[in-house]
């Protein structure tokens, strides 16, 4: 018997079983589930279903954090910055949106030039930009240090932002906030005077929390395209090649500074959208929403769900998000009487207890990142699949001679 011998478990698999099925296939199974995803928030099916607070206002959650855990995947899981104060970026993108659009705020446009009917629109490609920039200016004094220095640094902007935001009370209003923000307005009826993405929609099962579930997974798909595009280029190759020893990329002729900082950058940008889209869904920012205590949630999502894979760290953050409000208002599960709201409030240490098993037993995450040969055909992983499905067969019928 060959002495090489490679054990798989479910995980790996189920992937190496994906990534050997022909494109159309992959479509004609990928986008049945994402429609079923789509409509979770209008079936609720029983036992999903969150019991003390709204589903769809759960699902619209899960989307900003998905967005959240995507772009900050970006940043630490494929190019290996460690960034603690990613939350700097959401609030930049919230605020840009608040800052153009609410009546609260002296730079509002609505009552001049921009209509208050598309305004939340008009500013999505503004926040973007805007949190961009702002991560091109962290990043060109900042990126030149690594690991620590690196997230004391971050940790530091994200606080600062927040700062800004409560005491530059002319501009934001301070502790008060920027209320009215703008936000589309369609589907205009008897029934919703305000439009269906109005914070005054509560009309179950199609209330504002479902529509912009869907306005999320709309962008999620696009950003997973750009970056998937990204992983697959040059760029992605040198991201890969800085997390894994940025010296030795270096000595190979990669210019990482130009390469961190473009990722974070994209990173920056991403965290914008998401900060975009939480101002339109709540129609109110306030400094305290943006603290260093979420800061540590969206890297808690990139950890859990796996760094470096896209499909982990969405996974991750609907844990972060779901959990909670799984267990919010929940008088029993299972039959066996609990009290879910002291359970919710119990969220951080839960989490750090979870992060710390993970660190021990599977520190690369619940669905790890693989290392792909991007050059090469799909030929190349049917390969790969035979290869490793027969050796673990091999393994398994010498281990029931070996009993």
């Amino acid at each position: 018997m060959n002495d090489t011998t490679i054990n798989l478990g479910v995980g790996d698999r189920i992937r190496l079983w994906w990534d050997a099925l022909a494109r159309p296939t992959q479509w004609a199974i990928g986008l049945p589930a994402f429609i079923l995803v789509a409509l979770l928030p209008v079936i609720r099916p029983a036992g999903i279903a969150t019991v003390g607070t709204d589903f769809g206002g759960v699902m619209a959650q899960f989307g900003m954090y998905a967005l959240i855990a995507i772009g900050l995947n970006v940043v630490v899981g494929q190019a290996g910055l460690l960034d603690l104060g990613y939350i700097g970026f959401y609030a930049i993108g919230a605020y840009t949106v608040g800052l153009i659009t609410s009546p609260a705020s002296p730079w509002n446009q609505t009552d001049d030039w921009l209509s208050r009917d598309w305004a939340w629109l008009a500013a999505l490609p503004v926040a973007v930009a805007v949190t961009a920039i702002s991560g091109l200016i962290l990043g060109s004094p900042t990126l030149r240090l690594r690991g620590d220095y690196l997230a004391i640094v971050t940790l530091g902007f994200g606080e600062i932002v927040r700062l800004m935001a409560d005491n530059l009370g002319e501009i934001t209003n301070g502790g008060r906030g920027l209320n009215q923000i703008a936000y589309p307005l369609l589907g205009v009826s008897e029934d919703r005077p305000t439009g269906v993405f109005s914070a005054g929609n509560v009309s179950t099962p199609l209330n504002s929390g479902t529509w912009w579930f869907w306005v999320s997974l709309v962008l999620i798909v696009l950003v997973l395209l750009m970056v998937g595009n990204l992983e697959r280029s040059r760029v992605g190759r040198a991201w890969i090649a800085i997390r894994e020893d940025e010296d030795a990329a270096e000595i190979m002729g990669v210019p990482t500074f130009k390469f961190k900082l473009h990722a974070f950058m994209i990173g920056a940008g991403i965290g914008g959208l998401s900060g975009a889209l939480y101002a339109g869904q709540v129609q109110f920012v306030v400094p305290t929403n943006f603290n260093v205590i979420n800061s540590v949630l969206f890297l808690c999502a990139v950890v859990l769900g796996g760094q470096g894979n896209k499909l982990g760290v969405i996974l991750g953050a609907f844990i972060i998000v779901y959990l909670p409000n799984f267990f919010l208002g929940r008088e029993n599960l299972l039959g066996i009487p609990i009290d879910g709201n002291e359970i919710a409030n119990y969220k951080y240490l839960f989490f750090g207890i979870a992060l710390m098993t993970l660190m021990i037993f599977r520190p690369q995450g619940l669905i790890p990142a693989r290392q792909k040969l991007l050059a090469f055909s799909r030929e190349l992983y049917v390969a790969a699949r035979r290869f490793a499905l027969g050796h673990d067969a091999e393994a398994r019928a010498e281990g029931g001679r070996t009993r």
